[in-house]
């Protein structure tokens, strides 16, 4: 067979017997390829390596902030600024001490100060695919033309033969041609911690899940132990781990709802501004029934652009999100994303892996039966605390005697370490032996002292073809030649009449079972019956389908050491002791989670490489699913169209066995519902889904770097009750940020208004310069709006469903608001305005004429201070509130009020901002109309109380 005809990424080696792959790939399993079939093999298929899709660059990046139109329209404003300014110079009709393009320069910074606050969030690299190129092994061990060789692994081609052994990481997929006690770790890939125990010889159906394929190996994993010969089958993209390479580049990020709503907002206010504009141009020119004073309309043009647009906006978000990431930090949860602080608010369905999210990654024994009964067993994780209770009843080990029994088999049989490491306990090696050591010592039987007891001398390794494992210990002082009653403890003295040696067994109930011929009773042993049998085969599935991870054990006196091999003679005519029941146990902290996201309004999702049945006890558990509900598989979802799944979505709480393109299914399919979804993974396999979903939640402590970097938040402690705080405090963010965009843009309103209505009601001059409009964007509403992002939440914040992530930026009032507050803000500041006039132009006035512009400048400000204090409830009175419950807000409005002084005051900064000297008639009448704004927000508090209406 030719290159040309080998089968294109067939996704069905693992249904084909190893001689038919063999003959299918024109390999030989001892010779492996010859240097002209790999030579054309490598022109087919390319290296066995990950590709990378080109990206966006870092200055298209740069480049696509200053596409915003509120950026576009203050660069045309800078640009005209400056050519008036320019002409005034050619002129020389600028006024004496005036300083020629100060208010392009400052418009400038702001755009580029703005411009680069939007790089530095967006050009965070995307390392995903990075840190996925790290799993692929830089070495392997291959067969070729009858030689062992060591190449590089992206010389690997389809059709070579290559060697694993223990330690070794897997360059390429491929199918099993034999093996010897293999198993391989292949967490990353489909998120499961147990190791998988390979099988060469088997042929699988041919939609056999991927954590289920045991006859293939796949890219990226590591083998535990053992070792095999396996054929190469996918190199490159085709492989499991190019798979979701391919999904990941392929995943599109949308902007998250608050870019789309700062987009939504500045479409309205630049369109509104632009009308403003023509109006008051168009009504300049009827008036004047010419362009005579167009420099003067373009001025005050100029002047409404600069005010519309919330130049400060962009940095008080930003910083409002900077605080919002510094509190989730402090509750275990890591922003890497600044947008996600607020996307969390918005969240509708949590999407969680189970196994170290929901539950504690740790494997803790559940439930005992032996002596024909049922144990419950109590206590959390690997600490050796605990009860055995029966029937609800704490029960004395004295009068059980077969739980030490059993226990003794739990601890000798068994090659985990507990250990207690800075207060908490800890295990060493496998989390399944880790639970029966901890069993064991609640049961009082501690691993080491009775390695003492009983030393290991001999065993017979687990194999996944037996399915269990034998240990041989030597009985001390039966062996020495003691009497039997002398040295041996009571928990196994039963065992024993003078035999020296004592073999444990442990391994898949069914099978240890077949090999018993009887059963320890208490403290005597029986041939066990067939009632018996079946009784202990009804419990074993009675705990399987509780989801439980079962074991049985068994004993068997030994006269001599059994020689190497014989285990198929000597695991023969075994007690019977009991079964063993353990699960990955739910975190106890997650049930009053799930509780609050209900409350909430939000739907928590399960969605596991687990088997279904565990998946739906602790779904069940948790309160994710009810009992009854539907369990949705990875097979019964491969067969299912786009449609028929998003019909379903909101149907199903709990999916066991799915695979990488599955969980992107899941995530886009709730998404056409209109669903924003929060979704958590570990493994490399869940990276696609974790970049597709709204938010992507990835593990700190058992997430790899390829799920991180794919990620917009990290989970520091693994735990998804910190997603439910993550998503308060995104709700808090959202809350504060409508909070202070209803304070700046109601002041912007008014200023727009007040500059408009000045050459319509026949006043000379703009009231306002872009430079002082400027200074009161960003300082006097930019400080106060920080103090207002950092308001308290409110007490029902979690307590109500989410705001539409799709709802307008206006929603729920906020327009309406910012319109009417916008008016009356006008309204004050015209009254103000026209009085100022008439009193800086009246004949005895000796000051300059222009103060009444410094009036109306002063007044804006000052009026804001009492607009940020009275808004930061929305329903309770200002007298009501505690003033020092948010102390920034205070600072705020002491320190812009002193500025803002400082610059009438001030004679170089009078100079520079273009302001006049007031005297203190004059400042308090600024401050009497400023005080009018204050009383009117706390009067309409006072109204809508009275008309029984929630302010927006």
């Amino acid at each position: 067979m030719s290159a040309n005809s080998l089968p294109e990424g067939a996704a069905v080696w693992h249904s084909l017997e190893v001689d038919k792959a063999l003959d299918l790939l024109d390999s030989n399993a001892d010779s492996g390829l010859t240097p002209q079939e790999i030579q054309q093999r490598l022109q087919k298929y390319g290296p066995n390596e990950l590709e990378e899709t080109a990206g966006r660059s870092a200055w298209a990046i740069l480049l696509d902030q200053f596409k915003n139109i509120m950026l576009l329209m203050l660069i045309g404003v800078a640009l005209i600024s400056g050519f008036i300014d320019l002409m005034a110079l050619r002129g020389g009709t600028l006024k004496p001490g005036e300083v020629p393009f100060k208010d392009t320069i400052a418009i400038l910074a702001i755009v580029i100060l703005n411009g680069i606050l939007g790089y530095v969030q967006e050009s965070r690299a995307e390392k995903a695919l990075a840190a996925l190129k790290k799993m692929t092994s830089p070495l392997v061990r291959v067969i070729r033309d009858a030689r062992l060789l060591e190449i590089a692994a992206k010389e690997l081609v389809p059709g070579d033969v290559m060697l694993l052994e223990a330690g070794m990481q897997i360059a390429a997929d491929g199918r099993l041609i034999e093996q010897s006690n293999l198993q391989i770790r292949e967490s990353a890939l489909t998120g499961e911690a147990h190791a998988v125990n390979k099988q060469a010889t088997l042929k699988l159906p041919e939609e056999t899940d991927l954590g289920d394929r045991i006859n293939s190996v796949f890219q990226g994993t590591e083998v535990v132990q053992g070792r095999g010969k396996v054929l190469v089958t996918n190199t490159g993209m085709t492989t499991e781990l190019g798979k979701i390479a391919t999904m990941l580049q392929s995943v599109e990020s949308e902007p998250t709802p608050l870019q789309q709503r700062m987009t939504q907002l500045g479409n309205v206010l630049v369109t509104g501004s632009l009308i403003l504009v023509a109006i008051v141009v168009v009504g300049g020119v009827i008036k004047d029934q010419g362009f005579k004073n167009i420099q003067e309309l373009l001025e005050i043009s100029l002047s409404m652009a600069v005010a519309v647009v919330p130049e400060g906006l962009p940095a008080v978000i930003t910083v409002t999100l900077a605080l919002g990431t510094q509190r989730m930090v402090r509750q275990n949860a890591l922003i890497r994303k600044l947008p996600a602080v607020e996307t969390l608010g918005s969240v509708t369905t949590i999407c969680s892996d189970k196994t170290g999210t929901l539950t504690q990654n740790k494997m803790v024994v559940q439930s005992v039966y032996t002596n024909d009964k049922t144990f419950r067993v109590t206590g959390e994780g690997y600490a050796p605390i605990g009860d055995f209770q029966l029937d609800g009843q704490k029960i004395s080990l004295e009068a059980s005697p077969e739980i030490s029994a059993l226990s003794v088999a739990c601890a000798v049989c068994n090659d985990s370490v507990l250990q207690k490491e800075q207060g908490e306990w800890a295990i060493l090696g496998d989390p399944t032996e880790g639970a029966l050591v901890t069993l064991a010592g609640k049961a009082g039987i501690e691993k080491d002292q009775w390695n003492s007891k009983l030393p290991r001398v001999a065993e017979f390794p687990f194999s996944s073809e037996r399915k269990r494992m034998s240990v041989i210990s030597q009985v001390e002082g039966v062996a020495t030649g003691e009497a039997s009653s002398r040295g041996v403890d009571p928990a196994i003295a039963d065992f024993l009449q003078s035999e020296p040696y004592l073999m444990f067994t442990k391994g898949s109930p069914e099978l240890t079972l077949a090999r018993c011929t009887q059963i320890h009773l208490g403290n005597d042993t029986a041939t066990v019956t067939e009632a018996q049998r079946q009784k202990i085969l009804a419990e074993n599935d009675l705990m399987a389908s509780k989801g439980l991870r079962v074991l049985g054990f068994a004993y068997k006196p030994l006269t001599e050491i059994p020689p190497e091999g014989s285990d198929e003679a000597s695991e023969q005519g075994l007690v019977w002791l009991g079964l063993v029941g353990m699960l990955d146990a739910p975190r106890p902290e997650v049930r009053a989670a799930v509780q609050e996201c209900r409350a909430a309004g939000i739907r928590p999702v399960m969605i596991t490489g687990d088997h279904q049945l565990t998946a739906r006890a602790i779904a069940t558990d948790l309160g994710i699913a009810q009992e009854g509900d539907r369990v949705l598989t990875g097979q019964e979802l491969q067969r299912m169209t786009d449609q028929e799944l998003e019909q379903n979505v909101d149907l199903v709480s709990i999916y066991a066995r799915v695979s990488p393109e599955h969980k992107l299914r899941i995530v886009q399919a709730l998404q056409r519902r209109g669903r924003f979804v929060a979704m958590t993974g570990d493994g490399v396999n869940d990276a696609p889904a974790l970049k597709q979903a709204d938010i992507g939640i990835a593990m700190g402590i058992t997430g790899t770097d390829v799920s991180k970097e794919a990620s917009d938040m990290v989970l520091l402690d693994d735990n998804f009750a910190t997603i439910v705080t993550a998503t308060k405090e995104g709700r808090v963010v959202y809350t504060n940020i409508r909070r202070f965009i209803k304070y700046i843009l109601g002041s912007n309103i008014g200023e727009v208004l007040t500059i408009a209505a000045a050459p319509l009601i026949g006043l000379g001059g703009v009231p306002l310069t872009p430079l002082q409009i400027l200074w009161m964007n960003l300082v006097t509403d930019g400080l106060p709006a920080l103090a207002l992002a950092v308001e308290p939440p409110e007490p029902d914040v979690m307590q109500r469903p989410p705001f539409s992530p799709r709802e307008s930026i206006f929603a729920r009032g906020l327009g309406s608001y910012m319109i009417r507050i916008g008016i009356i803000f006008a309204i004050i500041t015209i009254a103000l305005m026209w009085w100022a006039y008439q009193h800086t132009h009246a004949p005895e006035y000796q000051g300059n004429r222009d103060t009444w512009k410094t009036m109306v400048f002063t007044t804006l400000c000052i009026a804001q201070m009492g607009h940020a204090i009275a808004i930061r409830s929305n329903n309770r009175l200002t007298i009501e509130m505690n003033p020092f419950s948010n102390i920034f807000v205070l600072a705020a409005v002491v320190v812009t009020t002193i500025l803002q002084l400082m610059l009438v005051y001030v004679p170089p900064l009078r100079d520079f901002f273009g302001t006049h000297y007031l005297t203190l008639e004059e400042l308090g009448v600024c401050i009497g109309f400023s005080a009018l704004m204050f009383v009117w927000i706390e009067a309409e508090k006072i109204f809508l109380r009275i008309m029984g209406k929630k302010a927006v």
